[in-house]
């Protein structure tokens, strides 16, 4: 099989991954990362196609030199869209200082022989340090799920082959010169290398956009958008997950249930806009008032619930009365609102038979006694 076979190959899969990418970008904007991957296989196929000059050209030096910077553009667009997408700043100081490097290199693989191992050692040394550059902005992400992993590996991998590149030049050489590049033995098995990897690369970037896109999709459906809390459906979501913990280890779990009181006379008397800013000043005040591991939701309306896994019945009628009091001392005072915006509370414990459904009831009917007993209270569930 012969090297410009496998560049074919090369050109139609990197081809491909371009528009994989493109599509992804132009689909979904908020995945910017795919842009860069985009751009990084479309410079991919100009550097194959440059590839292909070779064998027709008098002159080659030029086009020599243009395959390097391509391919160093391309995994350069491939830095910048693997940092995107995870959420980082891209290291541009990283990749400029490898840019000088690359360009420093240059004088002196001119004096040195086109197929020879030292040569191919300059060449390459770039490119690994552009792979392992990738490979560190995975490792430091705060996302390392199982496909992380396989990212960093794979990246780490891609920057071995380059290596293995150097090690075939020393073993066997290149050719004489560029024009016999690609029926030397060298470029079969360079390209097939490249094949194999950056292909492998592509996919596993494909799998992690998707699943960050999944998860994105599933994030934004079990949140309610005016308050930033979960919505019912999201709650209840993790709050079954939760309470079959709280069952199989034998920790406490209770449920608050918070409702704005008179919250129909605030939309009445100050419009539906106050209104929606009393929800989102409260929300944040919520969000604030509880630990990273508990739930806080609102639940449609004026109604609100807090799970605390963890705390029982009267940590977390403490925890309600604190809110309670922050409501008072804390909430926004702004223009167009009511002065006062008070809110009852009902807490009730998981006992060892209840499912999520059962703690829920008990704990509306706590808080409709603190309505019935006059509001701006807390009222805790009997065992």
């Amino acid at each position: 099989m012969t090297g410009a076979y496998i560049l074919s190959i090369n050109m139609f899969v990197a081809a491909l991954f371009a528009v994989a990418f493109s599509v992804v970008a132009s689909t979904n904007p908020t995945v910017r990362g795919a842009r860069w991957l985009a751009a990084g296989y479309g410079i991919g196929v100009l550097d194959v196609a440059l590839e292909f000059s070779l064998p027709w050209l008098v002159h080659p030096d030029l086009a020599v030199f243009s395959i390097y910077v391509a391919y160093l553009a391309a995994l350069s667009c491939g830095v910048i869209g693997v940092a995107t997408h995870y959420g980082a700043s891209p290291p541009t100081r990283a990749i400029l200082a490898i840019w000088i490097l690359a360009a420093g290199l240059i004088p002196a693989m001119i004096g040195l022989p086109y197929g020879s191992g030292p040569r191919s050692l300059l060449y390459q040394t770039p490119y690994v340090c552009l792979q392992l550059l990738m490979t560190w902005v995975v490792l430091r992400s705060s996302r390392q799920m199982a496909l992380d992993k396989l990212l960093a590996t794979v990246s780490f991998l891609v920057a071995g082959t380059y290596l293995v590149k150097v090690a075939v030049a020393w073993r066997i050489g290149i050719a004489s010169g560029p024009q016999g590049y690609l029926s030397s033995d060298y470029a079969a098995i360079s390209q097939t290398l490249g094949a194999v990897f950056l292909i492998a690369l592509a996919l596993v970037l494909l799998l992690v956009i998707m699943r960050d896109t999944t998860l994105e999709m599933v994030v934004r459906s079990e949140t309610d958008p005016l308050s930033g809390l979960l919505n019912r459906r999201g709650f209840t979501r993790h709050a079954e997950r939760l309470v079959r913990k709280a069952k199989r280890t034998g920790l406490p779990l209770s449920l608050v249930t918070i409702d704005l009181d008179r919250f129909k006379a605030i939309n009445d008397g100050f419009g539906h806009a106050a209104g929606d800013m009393v929800i989102a000043d409260f929300a944040g005040l919520l969000a604030q008032s509880v630990d990273g591991s508990d739930l806080v939701a609102r639940m449609g309306g004026e109604e609100f619930a807090i799970l605390l896994p963890g705390r029982g019945a009267e940590e977390g009628g403490r925890i309600a009365e604190d809110i309670r009091l922050a409501i008072l001392q804390e909430l926004p005072r702004r223009d167009g609102l009511p002065d006062t915006v008070t809110a009852s509370f009902g807490v009730a414990e998981l006992a060892n038979m209840d499912q999520l459904s059962d703690l829920s009831r008990k704990s509306d009917a706590a808080l409709y006694k603190a309505k019935t007993m006059g509001r701006d209270r807390v009222s805790i569930a009997l065992q």
